[in-house]
């Protein structure tokens, strides 16, 4: 066997610089979230073998020692079971990869993959009824700017059906609005998952109420800002969300026994499409 090949680190590098990029084509964030499992499990390897990370090798990284990083993320960081499950979902593709690329570690890979993920209680996303999707729609004061913004942005998610992260990453160059009419209808492309895009026809009210917020500004920048003129953030907007679902709860009581997030107002959008008559496939 090639020395090099025992090393974890020659692996760990191939998964995630060439393998998750170049073959996989995974989204940013799951990349991230693959990394950021190695990130915590290499030093806990590392501490269990006592050795230090360069020196780890492929075996080096027992079933054993993978369970006990488990534990440790439930018990002392007091992780869901959903994102335990996540960490060993990542850790099983990584062991494929090295398993199907190198023989002599498909017993290695053959162990680790028959570590069990945990089952966990499904949850159930709920959606807005119609008159609480409006109060919540109302909540944003329209005589300010912001307030403006975010009206506009919430009633993109309510038309889009928008996952936070695609309108976080929404540019001027993906609106089809400058010349919408009632025979020529307004679009906008959104960018999803693993690359994957899709166009979406927008609202008239939507256009009316989006062109003054790009007017005179760039193709290449994000349509949705903050007060310091930089992109919001998915966080921030579902923050932004949160809020004004709160402040809509006090004219719409029913809205404080539901987790409102952009989440939710996606499985409103495709709910009150079904209810009107859409399509299914649609």
């Amino acid at each position: 066997m090639n020395t090099n090949t025992q090393y974890i680190g020659l692996w760990i590098k191939r998964f995630l610089q060439e393998y998750l990029i170049s073959i996989r084509n995974l989204s940013k964030n799951t990349q991230l979230s693959y990394r950021d499992t190695f990130r915590l499990l290499l030093p806990f390897t590392a501490m269990k073998n006592k050795k230090t990370i360069d020196k780890l090798l492929v075996e080096d990284l027992t079933p054993s020692i993978i369970q006990s990083f488990l534990l440790t993320l439930e018990s002392k960081r007091n992780c869901s079971l959903s994102t335990r499950n996540q960490r060993l979902s990542a850790i099983h593709a990584f062991a494929k990869y090295v398993g199907i690329n190198n023989p002599e570690y498909v017993e290695w890979c053959r162990l680790i993959q028959i570590i069990p993920l945990k089952k966990t209680k499904r949850t159930l996303i709920t959606y807005l009824e119609k008159e609480e999707m409006d109060a919540i729609l109302d909540a944003p004061d329209k005589l300010t700017i912001q307030g403006k913004r975010d009206y506009t942005l919430l009633l993109f998610l309510y038309n889009t059906g928008a996952r936070a992260d695609e309108v976080a990453q929404l540019t001027i160059a993906d609106l089809s609005v400058s010349h919408s009419s009632k025979k020529s209808l307004a679009t906008v492309l959104i960018k999803g998952k693993g690359g994957k895009s899709r166009r979406c026809p927008l609202w008239q009210q939507v256009v009316n109420e989006i062109k003054p917020l790009v007017q005179g500004r760039e193709a290449f920048e994000h349509v949705f800002l903050n007060r310091l003129k930089q992109p919001l953030t998915r966080f921030g907007i579902h923050a932004m969300v949160k809020r004004y679902a709160k402040k809509a709860a006090t004219k719409q009581p029913t809205i404080q026994e539901k987790k409102v997030s952009p989440h939710m107002i996606r499985h409103t959008t495709a709910t009150h499409l079904l209810l009107s008559g859409v399509d299914i496939n649609t």
